[in-house]
């Protein structure tokens, strides 16, 4: 499997909301660099964020263009956040079904078919003016 279907299948499986098909994609060691948070290591600590991630936020990403360095090793993906806020995350304004709209990039480090590095942007200060 190239790293542009590893790619493809992780946000599949993030579309899909199954969590368990996103953990097949990744190394056991996985690093997990989230937007404005501490990296996370390991995929219990990558299912954890994603319980709480489907807790408080229903998010569906289109408008996917995936890219893939010469050798595979390394990918990077442009997409667009369609999300809607569900409950009040710590430190973050009140949740009250607020819908926004982000564009976002991820990148994206491979080994043996297995994604070992995640890395996600968007702009926080857009997502907080949009559900304020």
């Amino acid at each position: 499997m190239s790293a542009t279907d590893t790619i493809r299948a992780y946000f599949e499986a993030f579309n899909a909301g199954d969590t368990e098909a996103m953990l097949a994609c990744l190394d056991p060691e996985v690093a997990h660099h989230v937007n404005e948070g501490q990296v996370r290591i390991g995929k219990v600590k990558f299912a954890e964020f994603c319980a709480h991630m489907s807790h408080c936020y229903a998010e569906n990403l289109t408008d996917m263009v995936i890219f893939e360095a010469e050798g595979g090793s390394r990918a990077a993906a442009e997409f667009t956040v369609n999300g809607t806020y569900l409950k009040t995350d710590a430190g973050l304004p009140e949740a009250r079904g607020q819908t926004y709209r982000l564009p976002a990039g991820s990148f994206f480090s491979l080994k043996g078919g297995k994604i070992t590095r995640v890395v996600t942007y968007y702009n926080l200060a857009d997502w907080t003016r949009q559900v304020s």
